[in-house]
C-alpha cells in the first residue's frame, strides 16, 4: 500500500490494538466478523466502490457502514469499518486489503491471549513446508472447480485435533478466499503478520541435522541482535545442507556452517 492507503492502514490497526486490548472484546470473534465484512466488500465491487469514494463524505459513508452492517456484525467490527471508511484510500482494493489484515491480526491477538501464539506460528510454516511437498494436496487445495465447503472439510480432516484453532481458521480462510493469491504468497503473508504481532522478524532456518535447543538460542539471541528485532526461528531439516545450516531472514540468505556464522555474528557485534 502507498500513501494515503498506508496512513489508513496504520490508523486502523491502532484502533484494532486499543479495541483488542480490553479482554472484554472477543478477538476471534471480532476476526470472523471482519472476514465476512471482507468477503463482502470483495464481493460487492460497487458498495467498495462508493466506501472508497473521495467525493463522498467520510461521515455519509461511515452512516452508510452503519445501516448495512448494523445487527449483522457486532457493534465492535461496525466501529472499525466505520472509521476505515472515513480515512482516504489511494485504491479501492487497498480497503479489502486492509479489512482482511485486521481479521488476522484479530486472530493472531486471541492465539496471544491463550498462550499459542508460537504454536500457531510454528503450525503455518510447517503447513507451508506439506504443500511443498505435495503436489496433489496443493492442487485439491487451489482447485478453482472445487467448492468452498469441499475445501473446508478437506482442510478439517487434515488440520482438526492435530492443529490449534486459530491455525484451522486463518489457513481455511486463506484457502476458501485467496482473492487472487497463491497459497505460498498467502501463507508467508499470514507468517510476516504473526511476527510483528511480537514485532519479530521471521529467520526460515534449514540445517543438516537438528539443532539443539543450545543452537537455537544462540543462533535466535545472535540473528535478534544483528538485525535489531526478537526473531522467531521456523526450523526445517535438509540433509543436502551438508554440515551447514541455511538462513534467511526476509531476501537476505546467509549460508556457512553454525559456528562459523555465530563467530561472524559475534565478532560484527563487537565491533
Amino acid at each position: 500500500m502507498n500513501g494515503a492507503s498506508r496512513e489508513a492502514l496504520a490508523a486502523a490497526r491502532e484502533r484494532l490494538d486499543a479495541l483488542t486490548d480490553s479482554t472484554a472484546v472477543d478477538a476471534a470473534k471480532l476476526a470472523d466478523e471482519l472476514a465476512a465484512v471482507t468477503a463482502l466488500l470483495h464481493r460487492e465491487v460497487s458498495l467498495r466502490r462508493v466506501l472508497t469514494d473521495p467525493a463522498q463524505a467520510g461521515e455519509a459513508k461511515a452512516e452508510l457502514v452503519q445501516r448495512l452492517l448494523g445487527g449483522q456484525v457486532g457493534g465492535e467490527a461496525v466501529d472499525l469499518v466505520a472509521g476505515m471508511v472515513r480515512s482516504r484510500w489511494s485504491q479501492t482494493r487497498d480497503l479489502v486489503d486492509a479489512l482482511e489484515q485486521l481479521a488476522n491480526t484479530a486472530d493472531f491477538t486471541a492465539a496471544q491471549r491463550a498462550g499459542t501464539l508460537d504454536d500457531v506460528e510454528d503450525e503455518l510454516f510447517r503447513f507451508g513446508r506439506i504443500i511443498a511437498s505435495s503436489t496433489e494436496l496443493r492442487a485439491a487445495l487451489t482447485d478453482r472447480a472445487a467448492s468452498k465447503a469441499a475445501k473446508s472439510e478437506l482442510l478439517r480432516s487434515l488440520l482438526g485435533g492435530r492443529a490449534k484453532a486459530t491455525t484451522e481458521r486463518l489457513v481455511t480462510r486463506l484457502v476458501t478466499a485467496p482473492r487472487g493469491r497463491s497459497l505460498e504468497a498467502g501463507l508467508e503473508s499470514l507468517s510476516k503478520l504473526a511476527a510483528e504481532r511480537r514485532d519479530r522478524m521471521v529467520a526460515t532456518v534449514t540445517s543438516a541435522v537438528p539443532l539443539s535447543d543450545a543452537q537455537k538460542q544462540r543462533l535466535g539471541a545472535a540473528l535478534a541482535k544483528l538485525y535489531g528485532r526478537r526473531m522467531h526461528l521456523n526450523l526445517d531439516v535438509d540433509p543436502e545442507v551438508l554440515g551447514g545450516i541455511r538462513v534467511q531472514v526476509g531476501g537476505e540468505v546467509i549460508n556457512g556452517s553454525i559456528v562459523d556464522r555465530l563467530e561472524d555474528a559475534t565478532r560484527r557485534m563487537a565491533s
